[in-house]
């Protein structure tokens, strides 16, 4: 019989168990990367995201399994939305939150949530003591967001399986940037060499730096950069803090990519992006002054030939965003998994999602229909 609980921090589990079950370099499951959210308040009461992450254990209590768990009071930085059912809730007389959602906080990048194997038999007796748990605390609901797609299918037999959007970047064994841009028809490469020339017009030029190359003094103008954007589309501060990207520098170096923008030698733009073996994740912008095009070049394009270089298969740019389709970006589905506790509430979402399904895969017909490559580039 297998021994489940939930622990309030990352290391109640050690970074050795947990980066052995984890067995990636998967930036956003690394133990340091979720220890510096705790270690520097990103998470915790005060965010509204507080650890509870879960351990198995088999009969001789060996740690079998872990996950990022999380209680919630709010939906913020969780980028599968589920606004309208709070709201639905809301005007039933029940309450949403708290709810337990098993996620990488404010990170929109699909990728393993449960470290470690667990046969079919076991996963559902897990999720099972998930069900029983959110009864017991009356929690209204658990979320699974963006599992690969294989674990969100198992995940599926207790829980739903939503589907929703996401544009992707894709690596065709390009050499170069150029190759890349041969598969565009004319009018779209056209525009796109358009785009980057504009920048280089205005007097800006790009530097990329990785690991020990990012200096102290990047690392704070970056955070300047992030912070002021946040502040002024927001009206208040980001979701992370300067110790955390210090704290990044310092314990991923070697997943760590920015992108520094430049003119009369100061840096007045800089995105921040991670990558492991196979896919470099675009995740944190800022700039100090608006230049045209500057952001595309910056967080996508700089990105594509980054990801060329070091012969990346996949560029995951972050959530959301139509434009990035006639940039060469592909739409893709991505997965969540949701359990709601009241019996009428969960046949009612579960309706949506059915129909939610639908749409998106309407969305995604559409939108390669949408893709700037030749006929004969288009993705199947």
């Amino acid at each position: 019989m297998l021994n489940i609980e939930l622990v309030d921090s990352i290391e109640a589990i050690g970074a050795s168990t947990w980066q052995g079950l984890l067995q990636s370099r998967y930036p956003f499951g690394q133990f340091g990367f979720l220890q510096a959210l705790e270690q520097t308040g990103c998470v915790g009461s005060a965010s509204g995201w507080l650890p509870q992450h879960l351990v198995v254990r088999n009969p001789s209590q060996q740690i079998i399994a872990c996950a990022p768990l999380y209680l919630k009071q709010h939906s913020w930085g969780e980028y599968i939305f589920d606004w309208a059912w709070a709201e639905a809730f809301q005007r039933a007389g029940r309450p949403y939150y708290p709810k337990l959602v098993a996620a990488i906080p404010f990170t929109p990048a699909w990728g393993p949530r449960l470290f470690g194997q667990l046969p079919k038999d076991e996963l559902l007796y897990v999720q099972q003591w998930l069900e029983q748990h959110s009864d017991h605390k009356q929690l209204s609901s658990l979320h699974w967001l963006l599992p690969e797609a294989a674990a969100s299918a198992q995940l599926s037999a207790r829980w739903a399986q939503r589907e929703t959007a996401q544009f992707h970047w894709f690596n065709h064994d390009f050499q170069d940037f150029s190759e890349f841009l041969a598969t565009f028809n004319a009018r779209k490469r056209k525009s796109l060499l358009r785009e980057r020339r504009k920048v280089f017009e205005q007097g800006v030029t790009l530097v990329r730096k990785c690991g020990a190359d990012i200096s102290a003094a990047d690392w704070r103008v970056f955070y300047h950069c992030y912070h002021t954007t946040y502040l002024k589309r927001s009206g208040r501060a980001g979701y992370l803090n300067f110790d955390f990207f210090q704290r990044l520098g310092e314990v991923m170096p070697d997943q760590l990519m920015m992108v520094l923008a430049q003119r009369d030698q100061e840096t007045i733009a800089a995105a921040l992006c991670f990558f492991d073996d196979q896919t470099l994740y675009g995740r944190y912008w800022g700039c100090l002054e608006e230049v045209e095009c500057l952001h595309f070049e910056a967080c996508y394009y700089q990105g594509i030939e980054f990801a060329i270089e070091r012969g990346l298969t996949r560029f995951d740019p972050g959530a959301q965003g139509e434009h990035k389709i006639q940039r060469g970006f592909e739409p893709v589905a991505v997965y969540s998994n949701h359990y709601i506790k009241d019996a009428d509430a969960r046949a009612a979402i579960n309706h949506f999602i059915a129909e939610e399904r639908n749409q998106t895969q309407s969305y995604l017909n559409a939108a390669r229909d949408l893709l700037p490559f030749k006929q004969a580039q288009q993705p199947s």
